[in-house]
């Protein structure tokens, strides 16, 4: 067997792990695992690439590329292994641009290198819409890390005629393409490379808000199809494998997302949803009350309560609160009541972050429900506890045509015989409009930080 069938082997191995990954991550349950086979797969396949010949030759630049990956190493190990739960978005919103990114630069140099050898049309629009779609992944997702690092403004960024701009912005794009396919000019690469730029700067401004997750999904799908365009480049099955695969399961999970938001992505993408947050964040409804309460009040009813539904959203990241909160509904089993909790699928600022949230916490798998199994539930329980969300449990949903979320599916935290709400303030969520839920008559409200306030339930529960 010659050594380049052997690494051929050995990537189609690799591709193997890759599927078998994806596999896993569909399930709180398997997803670790299926990280750890993703992860030992992508080590192969980077080992083999060292004994690799490429046109006749060994691998050139090795101490480079060696040294290289000693630094993204130790800035990448450090960074992810001690980054807080809620600053987890923002962590891969930019490891996703940084992929993007050296997408883009991989493309950019192969065109240097194949442009005097005169190679087909179709070889050099791999690599333009390499840097094109790199380029755009690179700077969207740094926009959207400034966004949800609060370095930037996180409502939607508009101005008169936005949408007229970006599709010129667009079509300039397109056009340099094709001109460049025809002159091969590299001048004319470089100011491509500067429109893409503006692109992805200009396509990410006015999402924001309770998009987010939408937003992070769907770039992470545009940083696929460059690492495709890449492998196509660079004629490396493995990468058109692992960048196809990366493509077409976040362009799902985007219309997942989409769907489980009640809105088309081009809904999603330019609406500027988010945008009419008041300044104070106040409630917008006068002269209505809400019925308020204390921990010890909360104490008393979950005590007295045989089932209990929790229902966490950002809020819960925010604080830091997963532990006590998996402590309360420890107490809660240990006296006989039935806990279990119902997960929203774009509860919190990316998809599946409420799973790896309550996952850090020990959670158990077979607690989580998603939401229309947790909705064929609520109305047999005694409480629904909502830890930080809002716009997730908001029955303008379903019952108000005329409210910018109407449409969205949603838990239906409303059908628990109680609600009890923990919120900092009477501030809207992310969609910026009023819950009508605090209004309720069964609906009790409890200001205040999620963590202290769940310590101080947890010690009435445990006196009780």
């Amino acid at each position: 067997m010659s050594r380049g069938t052997l690494i051929d082997l050995i990537y189609l191995f690799s591709a193997t792990t890759f599927l078998v990954a994806l596999k896993g991550l569909g399930s709180p349950k398997r997803a670790r695992y299926g990280n750890a086979v993703a992860a030992f797969g992508m080590l192969v396949a980077i080992v083999a690439t060292f004994f690799k010949y490429v046109d006749g030759h060994a691998l050139h630049h090795v101490w480079l590329i060696l040294l290289a990956m000693f630094i993204g190493t130790i800035i990448a190990v450090p960074t992810a292994r001690f980054v807080e739960m809620t600053a987890m978005p923002q962590l891969v919103a930019i490891f996703n641009g940084v992929g993007g990114g050296a997408a883009s630069l991989v493309s950019i140099t192969e065109f240097v290198h194949i442009k005097s050898t005169n190679p087909a049309t179709y070889v050099t629009l791999e690599v333009l819409l390499g840097v094109l779609i790199g380029t755009v992944s690179f700077a969207g997702s740094a926009i959207a890390f400034a966004k949800l690092q609060e370095l930037m403004t996180g409502r939607p960024v508009t101005y008169p005629g936005q949408q007229i701009i970006n599709a010129i912005v667009g079509v300039v794009a397109l056009a340099l393409i094709v001109t460049i396919l025809v002159q091969g000019s590299t001048l004319l690469l470089w100011v491509l490379l500067i429109v893409a730029f503006v692109l992805g700067v200009a396509f990410v401004l006015p999402i924001g808000g309770a998009d987010v997750p939408v937003l992070i999904s769907l770039l992470n799908a545009f940083t696929g199809l460059a690492v495709a365009a890449s492998g196509f480049t660079l004629g490396s099955n493995l990468l058109i494998v692992a960048g196809t695969l990366v493509g077409a399961s976040g362009i799902l999970l985007t219309r997942l997302m989409s769907k489980a938001m009640g809105r088309s992505l081009s809904n999603v993408l330019f609406s500027a949803f988010g945008s009419n947050i008041t300044a104070t964040g106040a409630s917008s409804v006068e002269g209505r009350s809400v019925r308020s309460g204390s921990p010890e009040d909360i104490g008393v009813l979950l005590g007295f309560a045989s089932k209990v539904v929790i229902i966490p959203g950002y809020g819960l990241a925010v604080a830091q609160a997963q532990h006590v909160l998996r402590e309360l509904a420890d107490e809660l089993e240990g006296k006989g009541v039935e806990v279990f909790y119902a997960i929203h699928p774009v509860a919190g600022r990316m998809p599946g972050h409420m799973n790896v949230l309550l996952a850090e916490a020990n959670v158990p798998y077979e607690d989580l429900l998603e939401m229309d199994e947790a909705n064929s539930e609520l109305a047999t329980a005694d409480v629904a506890l909502v830890v930080g969300a809002n716009d997730t449990v908001n029955p303008a949903a379903t019952n108000d045509p005329a409210s910018p979320i109407y449409g969205m599916p949603i838990i239906h935290a409303d059908l628990a015989e109680n609600v009890i709400f923990l919120k900092r303030s009477m501030r809207p969520g992310f969609a910026g409009i009023d819950n009508e839920l605090l209004y309720n008559p069964k609906t009790l409200l409890v200001f205040g930080d999620a963590k202290d306030t769940l310590t101080k339930v947890v010690a009435v529960v445990k006196a009780s």
